[in-house]
């Protein structure tokens, strides 16, 4: 029996020319993540991170806070689909900078759009593996975490972590991608991982942002 704690990234830099990095309220958040756990008396047996820039920030930020630095083991089963080619494969349009409130709106219509039509086949994204391979690789990282037991951290992104609950939960694709674009940032998914399969205990839980002066810190790309 083991407890995977599932993290998503900390804020990153959306709407950048270089999403794969913190702001600095994402590394806040991450170190209050991290003072969070310590509070808990948290200590975790292992910490698996994707190979991303914005998932070995995220670590650095819990370590920081947590008071306790392990060296991680990347996993690349754990990285993020990439949404360029999610959103080419279904739009042949031009793609405007999501630097105003309609071009985000834009841009995450034309992601949900693009996701469901990955998961259910129906597109082929540049460069992406198909979304049963996708979907396996994400099992299969976590599997492997979870196989020595006790409490992991496991440091991902808002597909993966989505795409873990659908598994465990049975979820058609249309209620993943909800997951999906519901994640915020340093959010926490538990799963328990039990000798035959994963149950789901907690989802996108931000108990170290609870305090209303913190409201403003909560995000969701």
């Amino acid at each position: 029996m083991g407890t995977l704690y599932l993290v998503r990234h900390g804020q990153a830099s959306f709407g950048s020319h270089d999403y794969d990095r913190l702001s600095e309220l994402g590394h806040r958040q991450c170190r209050a993540l991290g003072e969070h756990f310590r509070s808990m008396g948290l200590r975790f047996d292992h910490v698996v991170t994707g190979t991303l820039r914005r998932h070995r920030e995220t670590y650095a930020g819990i370590a920081e806070g947590l008071g306790q630095a392990a060296l991680p083991v990347e996993a690349p089963g754990l990285n993020e689909y990439d949404p360029e080619a999610i959103v080419r494969a279904v739009h042949a349009g031009e793609l405007a900078h999501p630097t105003t409130p309609e071009a985000v709106r834009q841009h995450f219509r034309l992601l949900r759009d693009g996701l469901v039509a990955w998961m259910h086949g129906r597109s082929v994204p540049a460069g992406m593996p198909a979304f049963l391979d996708f979907s396996d690789g994400v099992g299969a990282a976590l599997a492997e975490a979870a196989a020595p037991g006790g409490h992991v951290l496991v440091v991902s992104s808002g597909g993966p972590i989505s795409v873990a609950v659908g598994r465990v939960l049975g979820l058609a694709p249309e209620a993943t991608v909800e997951l999906n674009l519901r994640i915020r940032n340093s959010s926490v998914t538990e799963l328990v991982a039990g000798p035959r399969r994963m149950s789901l205990l907690s989802f996108n839980g931000l108990p170290h942002l609870h305090k209303p002066d913190l409201a403003d810190w909560v995000t969701y790309s």
